[in-house]
């Protein structure tokens, strides 16, 4: 099953015919030297194989389990950090909205706004993303079923968008706990726009820690192997030099040391399932 392609840049896409594309970072800006870093190393390795990378890190985790959890530099500052990002590494960049007010000055900025999974439903946030004319990654509920993602897909149509991509990131499984259904990628996919997999909140313990969120971080390999063999258009993963000293998601984000060895494997695993999307490489 072909999905339809969607530009992100001139240089690129996702969905049909084109490579997976990996979108990577921190899960929130620590600081403009650290978060530059991130940057760096990670379109460094993605260039190396060749594969299109976008970079993301979120300026304000606005959903943080504890009023005492660090939610990053705020709006101003960090569209600051990651405008100057894009400008030194000319590096695609994603970030979070989660307020309708704030999407006209994320998008003069970014190239992907992306909708948080608590959000996914919140129709005036969905239009006035829609409305900056950049792509729009929405990230499906965990308490929504993937054939539920049909009517957010409508609702951005009805703004006159097609520049749609749709992101798993694990479905609510009693307390404290979340599952990935490998039949939610084709049913998806299924409304004809690219399917994400978020490998590394699908594996959060969500509020498993009591004022932080756990995760099982060993088990971001074979989510990432069983989703790659769906089909899927794209891998999300947080990603952080150190984890154990992360400020935010450190006990579910990827360690830096481990992004290549997972990437290439997911993308050799791709290549084998859509091989005329790396022909020219």
């Amino acid at each position: 099953m072909q999905t339809k392609a969607v530009s992100i840049t001139a240089d690129i896409s996702i969905g049909a015919h084109h490579p997976l594309l990996i979108i990577a970072g921190p899960c929130v800006i620590e600081s403009e030297s650290f978060t530059l870093h991130m940057a760096e190393q990670l379109l460094s390795i993605c260039d190396k194989l060749k594969l299109p990378f976008v970079f993301k890190s979120s300026f304000d985790k606005a959903n943080r389990s504890s009023v005492h959890s660090y939610r990053g530099p705020g709006l101003e500052e960090g569209l600051t950090v990651l405008r100057s990002i894009k400008e030194k590494l000319g590096v695609a960049i994603l970030t979070d909205v989660h307020e309708s007010c704030q999407a006209e000055s994320v998008g003069s900025v970014v190239d992907i706004l992306q909708i948080p999974a608590f959000l996914c439903r919140q129709t005036d946030l969905i239009k006035a993303a829609a409305k900056t004319g950049k792509v729009v990654n929405i990230k499906k509920g965990q308490f929504l079923a993937p054939w539920d993602m049909k009517n957010v897909v409508e609702k951005l149509e009805s703004y006159e968008t097609e520049k749609i991509t749709l992101t798993e990131r694990g479905a609510s499984f009693g307390y404290n706990r979340l599952v990935v259904d490998m039949t939610a990628f084709p049913v998806m996919r299924s409304f004809g726009y690219p399917v994400i997999f978020d490998a590394t909140h699908s594996v959060q313990l969500p509020g498993g820690e009591g004022r932080r969120t756990g995760g099982v971080r060993e088990m971001i390999p074979y989510l990432t192997r069983a989703a790659i063999a769906t089909g899927i258009d794209g891998l999300f993963l947080e990603v952080h030099e150190n984890p154990s000293v992360a400020k935010s998601d450190a006990t579910n984000c990827l360690a830096l040391c481990d992004f290549e060895s997972l990437v290439r494997g997911a993308v050799d695993l791709h290549g084998f399932l859509f091989p005329q999307s790396y022909r020219n490489d």
